[in-house]
């Protein structure tokens, strides 16, 4: 039988294992316990930053745009050789650039007109056609002739929905006018295309004036506006690299469009 000096020393060595096991499980339970803190601190951390970060952009679509020009517009019936066009003060809008009004007698409604644009991102081509607005052709060449759209800018580009870039301001934002307006010269049946040009207006009747737009592109438009010519097509396509560059989405969401990023300055407008 043990003596009672080795039962005293069996029972200090299973003290000393249970001991040093109590020691072991509670290292592991604060190695644990640091473990977790650490990946609570890091999942937080993720959390915020998912949560905060700016998404990213999403990759613009390239624009998508009409190779084909449209059909040439023409009148269901044609005008008279000659038509009276009656061009009318704009009260408290005053001409921005000191021209005045063309004579609207005896206009002639038969024939084109060819002009030059000399612009900084290279010549644009234009052909006015009298047979369809011979009133807006009237005042456009008048309106050439005093120097009215030199050293203008293009102030807006649309390229969703309605393809076009609206020309023909005084001033950089789009304000001003030649202190005249006239009535539209459209017809029911009159739609529009890739390579036309159109007389710009308000909301309301009568209010022609001496801003343009080129049709690029699509244009969904109710028959409200004057086509009045064409554009070359080398002159289409330097105006489709505006287009691709974008806007700044300053006419957004009405009109809309915005200012081109790249811009369109006239230098010098000329009569053939």
């Amino acid at each position: 039988m043990p003596s009672n000096e080795q039962r005293r020393q069996a029972v200090k060595r299973k003290l000393a294992r249970q001991l040093e096991r109590r020691a072991q499980r509670a290292k592991r339970r604060r190695v644990i316990g640091v473990g977790s803190a650490i990946g609570g601190t890091v999942l937080a951390v993720a959390l915020i930053f998912w949560v905060t970060r700016t998404p990213p952009e999403p990759e613009a679509k390239p624009l998508e745009i009409p190779t084909e020009l449209a059909k040439p517009a023409a009148r269901p019936s044609p005008l008279p050789p000659k038509v009276s066009c009656e061009y009318k003060a704009t009260e408290g809008q005053p001409a921005a650039k000191g021209v005045k009004a063309p004579e609207g007698k005896d206009v002639e409604a038969t024939g084109t007109v060819k002009v030059d644009v000399e612009a900084n991102i290279g010549k644009l081509p234009l052909t006015l056609d009298r047979s369809l607005a011979p009133c807006a052709v009237n005042s456009m060449v008048s309106l050439i002739k005093q120097g009215y759209y030199n050293d203008t800018s293009c102030h807006r580009i649309s390229t969703e929905g309605l393809q076009m870039l609206q020309c023909g301001a005084p001033n950089p934002d789009g304000s001003g006018g030649p202190g005249y307006a006239f009535g539209e010269e459209s017809w029911p049946e009159l739609t529009y295309g890739r390579g036309y040009l159109a007389m710009a207006k308000t909301s309301a009747k009568n209010s022609t004036g001496g801003q343009f737009f080129i049709v690029y592109g699509n244009a969904a438009l109710s028959p409200d506006y004057s086509v009045f010519g064409t554009i070359g097509e080398d002159g289409l396509k330097l105006v489709d690299e505006v287009a691709r560059a974008g806007h700044d989405g300053s006419f957004d969401p009405n009109p809309g469009g915005g200012k081109p990023k790249k811009e369109v300055k006239f230098t010098k407008v000329t009569v053939s």
